[in-house]
């Protein structure tokens, strides 16, 4: 059944994708990361104002994470929102499910929004325990052949906020083969990040756009957006993209981040598909003599999978020409999505290196300017590249032709 909405909503896909993929070939300023310049442009091309006073920890692997959320639900005392793409089966999803039902029935209000595809194939007895325990659920975008244009706009966030308070966003779906240490067949290598302090009214806003969308409920009142005291001394900014909005943001947040490079750039995403735009900006940062570090997926799950690493290969040569370093993570299936640019500024969300972030998607990336942070995930980089593979020119002169998986891209049920 799973496989069979998934098909649904990728011939859909089909019909709609042609007018929604492509973007104008911006020119970036000439602003460099880091400085008060560059703020203020991200600011003003992706709508995202920079919020103070928080404390931020970053979450890596199942591992990490499903304990740090599972704690944050069980401490909730007046609201949880929780939006994911993917629900499946597994020992975390079976305790997250339990969790939200617990603090339910104690009188806890929780809003649970999940991606009517990307979670087809969630076990029924979840929503069946969450609803007998009073909690409020939602599919985003249902599968209707009357509405064919909201199939191919999938919610893509991951958000957990616990009473307007503590947050989490990253990339992890929910279910067995999200949880343990990244490092082993058939499961994901993931990073999250728990936010303490004002920031997380961002998510909560981005939470509260969807569910206005599914449901066209309103949030509002202190239990979902608390005033809250600072917590640290870190910046946040919060970038929400949307196909009601033109879908942009993400995608600008690539772009000004590669142009403004001026030392380093690390990027881990598992679907390296830059448009020409993007593209030129890589290979643009390489030519001024920025190091660029990719890492992407090299292990795939099914024949999708398979279709978008081809097309990732199809992109390598001219990048590795310009000096652009490619690796393929090995031993299991890589998901993080993070960005690491001239060891001080960082990004962590849901968006991938693709036209379905970039065009359709909802997506959400948070962004901080911290050498702290950077320099934790500059380690977990250099670590994945204990279990990744350089690629060489070599082998992708030899490659396929990638033009015929890039038609597939628009179509594809994306993790």
């Amino acid at each position: 059944m799973h496989r069979m909405r998934s098909l649904v909503a990728l011939l859909g896909g089909l019909v709609l994708s042609g007018c929604s993929l492509s973007h104008p070939h911006y020119v970036a300023p000439d602003v460099q990361v880091g400085q008060p310049a560059f703020r203020r442009a991200l600011e003003a091309h992706t709508l995202a104002t920079p919020v103070g006073g928080n404390r931020v920890q970053i979450l890596v692997n199942g591992d990490e994470i499903f304990p740090a959320m599972l704690a944050a639900i069980r401490e909730a005392r007046r609201t949880i929102t929780f939006a994911n793409f993917i629900v499946e089966d597994g020992p975390s999803a079976r305790a997250m499910a339990s969790a939200l039902a617990e603090r339910c029935r104690a009188g806890v209000r929780a809003h649970i929004l999940l991606d009517a595809v990307g979670s087809s194939g969630m076990p029924r007895e979840y929503r069946r325990l969450l609803t007998d325990a009073g909690c409020s659920f939602a599919w985003f975008h249902s599968l209707n052949p009357f509405a064919l244009k909201r199939i191919n706009h999938r919610n893509h966030r991951r958000i957990l906020v616990i009473d307007g308070r503590i947050g989490f966003t990253g990339g992890t779906g929910i279910g067995g083969r999200w949880e343990g240490d990244g490092r082993h067949a058939d499961h994901w290598r993931q990073t999250d990040v728990r936010i303490d302090g004002p920031a997380v009214r961002l998510l909560q806003s981005a939470f509260a756009e969807n569910w206005r969308d599914a449901t066209g409920m309103l949030l509002g009142g202190d239990a979902y957006f608390p005033e809250i005291q600072s917590r640290g001394d870190l910046e946040v900014q919060a970038i929400k993209s949307s196909p009601a909005s033109g879908a942009a943001e993400a995608y600008l947040l690539f772009l000004l981040a590669i142009d403004g490079a001026r030392s380093s750039i690390y990027l881990t995403n598992p679907y390296f598909v830059p448009d020409d735009a993007m593209a030129d900006a890589l290979v643009r940062a390489a030519g001024r003599g920025v190091r660029v570090s990719v890492v992407t997926a090299g292990a795939t799950h099914g024949i999708l999978d398979l279709f978008v690493h081809k097309a990732s290969q199809a992109h390598f040569r001219r990048a590795l020409k310009a000096g652009v370093k490619i690796y393929e993570y090995g031993p299991a299936l890589l998901h993080a999505k993070t960005l690491v640019v001239d060891d001080q500024w960082v990004s962590i969300g849901s968006a991938n290196l693709d036209n379905r972030s970039f065009a359709l998607n909802n997506e959400l990336n948070v962004v901080f300017v911290d050498r702290g942070l950077a320099s934790r995930l500059t380690t977990v980089f250099r670590e994945d590249l204990r279990f990744a593979r350089a690629v060489e020119d070599d082998e992708v002169r030899q490659g396929l032709n990638g033009m015929f998986y890039l038609t597939l891209l628009p179509l594809r049920d994306q993790l």
